[in-house]
């Protein structure tokens, strides 16, 4: 039995209508949309120094920039670990990584607002990942997610379609900052990224609609084709920093860059060594203040929880994985494969792991097992050895695939009974304040919240659950946590 059959027997691959190529096609269109995390989250996590005060890791010996070649080898290393359990362990196509938002959360606010130490917010990570652990292994997980309600479960799908065009126009620079009206249209006849990535963009669109196999890697890898001719022409900006919105911040980042990772060959070697950041953990225990830590704990927590929670549906509405409930069958397994990914990184030192939305772009190419998530571990793993390689395709380029599968999954909406007035309305507030408050928990959470309150409005009681009453409380304490100012009084 060749190498091709033993793979497709171990994951089942025809059984889930799909082929081998299919598969490694969907990991590296997956990979690719999500690469860019080898860069962005070391810079995020990195005290900068042009930043006033200690905003993330910093290591005393250490320039800036070999913190972040070190954070670079643990974002791969996390990665592969978390998504490798997730093929070996859930067989499903999601890829994992230390999330966005939850890297700014931990370097802007706990870390740089709230004076925690970078290794106690480490520990607070840990702790988050064993509670995940212990509650995926008795079903608590999964018997909370069964509990949202069915308008927002539907609506999910949608919401992160929304949520993905709108990150992925901001870096095609077709949706830009104002200050004004927050977003609007960017200078397209006058920004050569912009002309690049609506030219990719529409043959992507029409690529996908003929139905040409591999259209999604097509497009990237038109897009970055064109945009490095551009520039042997003269054309500027289109070889410049990726600038990536981190929570009320802004990052701009070199395309490869600050990192001591480079090229074999190119002069300088690579450096790998990170011991300094690996058992950090342990040491953040000794500064811990009770009250403060739990809240912290509490935080990274319920982000980490409901983001998932929620990309796991969403995702799963688009490869026809859920269950006439809106329901994802063995939904403990990706989601302890998630908490492995979180303690794992917070022992190495990187911020919470989570399953990525990016995920959409590489089920709408065609994965539906395990293989294609082999093919994202190995992929980072292959960019130790040349980080380059996780960076080398433009972001403009690579967020072209999730405008597509966001205007893609924009046909979940179907799935809901819009008829009904409390249906529409926690369906509608999960769709919206998902892409405006860039976050699917947020977003979850005001369908969550939103629903009992109709419910009783419209006089349906019996259509409440108690556990819907107990998920719409704790979302109202979250955030009168996260938003009132009560970490910042009890530091």
């Amino acid at each position: 039995m060749g190498l091709t059959e033993t793979l497709a027997d171990y994951f089942d691959v025809h059984k889930h209508g799909s082929s081998v190529r299919t598969e490694i096609l969907a990991g590296i269109t997956t990979f690719l949309t999500m690469s860019y995390i080898v860069v962005v989250n070391p810079s995020i996590l990195t005290d900068q120094p042009f930043i006033d005060g200690v905003d993330g890791i910093a290591l005393s010996g250490y320039a800036p920039g070999e913190v972040q070649s070190m954070l670079a080898v643990v974002t791969i290393v996390a990665a592969a670990i978390a998504t490798l359990t997730m093929a070996f362990y859930a067989n499903r196509p999601f890829a994992q990584a230390p999330g966005l938002g939850l890297n700014a959360f931990f370097a802007f606010t706990v870390v740089g607002a709230l004076g925690i130490p970078w290794q106690t917010a480490l520990a607070a990570v840990f702790v988050e990942g064993l509670i995940f652990i212990a509650l995926t292994a008795i079903g608590a997980r999964e018997a909370i997610i069964k509990i949202f309600p069915q308008p927002v479960k539907m609506a999910v799908g949608t919401g992160i379609g929304l949520f993905l065009t709108i990150i992925g126009l901001q870096a095609m620079g077709i949706v830009v900052d104002d200050t004004a009206t927050l977003i609007t249209l960017g200078d397209l006849a006058s920004n050569p990224v912009a002309i690049v990535s609506i030219v990719g963009l529409f043959v992507t669109f029409g690529l996908y609609a003929a139905g040409i196999p591999g259209s999604i890697i097509l497009g990237i890898g038109l897009t970055a084709f064109l945009g490095w001719a551009a520039t042997q022409f003269g054309f500027v900006g289109l070889d410049a920093g990726l600038v990536v919105a981190a929570g009320t911040s802004t990052v701009t980042l070199p395309v490869v860059g600050s990192f001591d990772l480079v090229v074999p060959g190119a002069g300088t070697a690579a450096t790998y060594d990170v011991t300094p950041l690996v058992g950090a953990f342990v040491s953040g225990f000794g500064n811990v203040e009770a009250f403060s830590f739990a809240l912290i704990v509490f935080t990274f927590f319920f982000v980490d929880f409901f983001d998932t929670a929620g990309t796991l549906v969403g995702v799963g509405q688009v490869a026809g994985f859920l269950d006439e409930n809106g329901d994802l069958p063995d939904i403990d397994k990706p989601l302890m494969a998630d908490a492995v990914g979180t303690t794992a990184g917070a022992m190495i030192g990187t911020s919470t792991v989570t399953t990525y939305i990016e995920s959409a772009a590489g089920v709408e190419e065609g994965g539906r097992t395990g293989l294609t998530a082999l093919v994202v571990a190995l992929l980072f793993l292959a960019s130790l050895a040349l980080v380059p390689l996780a960076t080398a395709v433009p972001l403009y380029a690579s967020h072209i695939a999730l405008v597509v599968i966001g205007v893609v999954m924009l046909q979940n909406v179907v799935d809901i009974d819009w008829d009904d007035i409390t249906n529409t309305i926690p369906a509608g507030m999960t769709i919206l304040i998902m892409p405006f408050t860039y976050s699917i928990a947020y977003g979850i959470a005001a369908g969550i919240v939103s629903y009992p309150l109709v419910k009783v409005a419209a006089g349906d009681y019996d259509d409440i659950s108690a556990g819907q009453w107990v998920l719409a409380l704790l979302f109202v304490v979250y955030f009168v946590v996260r938003t009132s100012g009560m970490l910042q009084a009890q530091v």
